[in-house]
């Protein structure tokens, strides 16, 4: 295949019949043979894959100027490429890939090119603002964008109702918009993160984004773990990109793919995972591994907003602070205890200063916790600065059937190389959720890949040692992913400053000055 002059596309064949269904086309003969020229656009390129020329390239390879602050690495190209070519189709590459940029540039493609009006990005809350975005203003900056996200459903639609081509809300809330989505008929393109959420056809959610869907609508899904739990689990997601791919009834899906063992019980057959991929179709996959031009330590947001619960009491405890801090001075130690108070509120339970623990509603950050560990199927480490924390987190994954450990300074040391040994060496422990204080620094972590900070930490040392148990000589897929799980003011404020690398006392005594001085703001208002 070669590209001439970027404006036609030359390959060799011995069945130049095949491709007069091309307008644009000439045929030469050559020696053993014959080479057809074919006009390089997308349309045609399209057909040409519909005919088998399975490496003829999207146009997007040499007629976009790929805009931002960020250079393309050839993996998103490609991506982006793939997404071009198909109307409806998945990505299935793993977390910290890039592939929100690939789609965000395949679908500016797309608009420039008269093809998509609109795009809808369907996404959980806790990257609507960290991800969707913060890539849309480091990329496309050019195209207007809106977070739909509002307590009053009739401030969503208004959002739906203006002309933002970009319009990024949360699965549920799409059950308040559909109607009016419908009703615009300029969304030609629609964008699913994390697309497991759509696997049981049953659900709401499920019926409102069907609804949605006309048969021209373009339909990217992504997710890292496609039918991860069960093959199942593939209906909902082929029905909405392949409905052709699977059976019209889900029973019959399931007959398709699993035996059935007892009354309640189903096991998958030996060609599950063959009948899975054939209905997960069209797809392309990055491992971590594979994209060479990642860098070694990837960073991640993920934003979930205070409980009225915590909110209450977080902003109680700033008072308490800036009385405390009137006309006194106020030492390290002091700034450290009434840092780490807004900490433990923020991640869900505080010490009374009878170090009894009071807990407060976390529903919704232990619920993005479960997010991040359904879109990986490889081993992750939760650090966690409070044991009450720990405890909260640890409970929360057993009942939900996950694999989890836990090392505070309660756990003895045999006990703990045990537990690391098993997390290194074998299926189970799936994921460790470590107090920081309590980890050594030659302990090696490297069966994980992710890293997930539940909050932040109060030692920049710590951040860092924390990092390279994963992020040393003999990680699984030489990347790591690093989640930062942030709500509060405070947690936002330190996580940056962490990367940033300031000293230990800059970072608490900053911290506590900071939300003295907000404080005293509001209480002037």
């Amino acid at each position: 295949m070669q590209i001439i002059e970027d404006k036609a596309l030359v390959f060799r064949t011995r069945n130049p019949e095949k491709y007069s269904i091309i307008p644009k086309h000439k045929v030469f003969e050559v020696e053993d043979g014959y080479e057809v020229a074919v006009y390089w656009d997308l349309d045609e390129v399209r057909v040409l894959r519909n005919l088998g020329v399975k490496n003829a390239p999207s146009p997007i390879i040499r007629r976009y100027d790929w805009p931002g602050r960020f250079t393309p690495m050839e993996h998103q190209i490609e991506t982006s490429s793939f997404l071009t070519l198909n109307k409806k189709a998945f990505v299935f590459s793993e977390p910290g890939t890039g592939k929100t940029l690939s789609a965000l540039w395949a679908a500016d493609y797309l608009m420039k090119r008269g093809d998509v009006r609109r795009c809808l990005i369907l996404c959980p809350l806790s990257i609507m603002q960290s991800a969707w975005l913060s890539d849309l203003n480091n990329s496309i900056i050019h195209r207007s964008a809106v977070v739909a996200h509002h307590a009053q459903a009739t401030r969503r639609i208004e959002m739906i109702q203006q002309n933002y081509e970009f319009v990024i809300t949360n699965y549920d809330g799409l059950n308040l918009v559909a109607n009016e989505v419908v009703n615009d008929g300029r969304f030609d393109l629609v964008i699913v993160d994390e697309a497991n959420a759509y696997k049981t056809v049953s659900t709401k959610r499920w019926k409102a984004l069907k609804s949605i869907l006309k048969p021209d609508t373009h339909l990217w899904m992504m997710t890292g773990t496609p039918a991860s739990q069960s093959p199942v689990d593939a209906y909902g997601l082929a029905k909405l990109v392949n409905p052709k791919g699977v059976p019209m009834f889900f029973t019959g899906w399931r007959d398709k793919v699993m035996n059935k063992m007892t009354m309640y019980k189903w096991a998958p057959k030996e060609d599950a995972k063959d009948q899975v991929h054939d209905a997960l179709q069209p797809a392309i996959r990055f491992t971590k591994e594979q994209c060479l031009d990642l860098p070694p330590v990837m960073t991640m947001t993920r934003e979930v907003p205070l409980t009225p619960q915590q909110a209450k009491y977080y902003n109680l405890l700033k008072e308490k602070m800036l009385v405390q801090a009137s006309g006194e001075t106020i030492s390290a130690v002091n700034a450290a205890a009434a840092v780490s108070k807004l900490l433990q509120i923020s991640c869900g339970a505080a010490y009374t200063d009878d170090h009894e623990v009071v807990e407060f509603d976390s529903a919704p950050r232990l619920g993005v916790l479960e997010e991040i560990l359904e879109e990986t199927q490889r081993k992750v480490i939760i650090f966690a600065m409070f044991r009450s924390t720990i405890d909260s987190i640890h409970k929360h994954l057993l009942k939900r059937g996950i694999a989890a450990e836990f090392i505070n300074g309660t756990v003895t040391p045999p006990k703990r190389s045990d537990i690391i040994r098993r997390f290194q060496n074998e299926e189970n422990p799936r994921v460790l959720v470590m107090q920081p204080q309590a980890t050594a620094h030659g302990i090696t972590l490297t069966r994980a890949d992710t890293v997930v900070f539940y909050g932040p930490l109060m030692s920049v040392e710590q951040y860092t040692q924390a990092i390279a148990r994963a992020d040393r000589k003999g990680q699984d897929s030489n990347k790591v992913t690093v989640i930062h799980i942030q709500g509060s003011p405070i947690e936002k404020k330190m996580f940056k400053a962490l990367e940033a690398k300031v000293s230990d006392n800059l970072l608490i005594t900053e911290m506590f000055e900071n939300e003295i001085n907000i404080q005293k703001e509001v209480a002037m208002i």
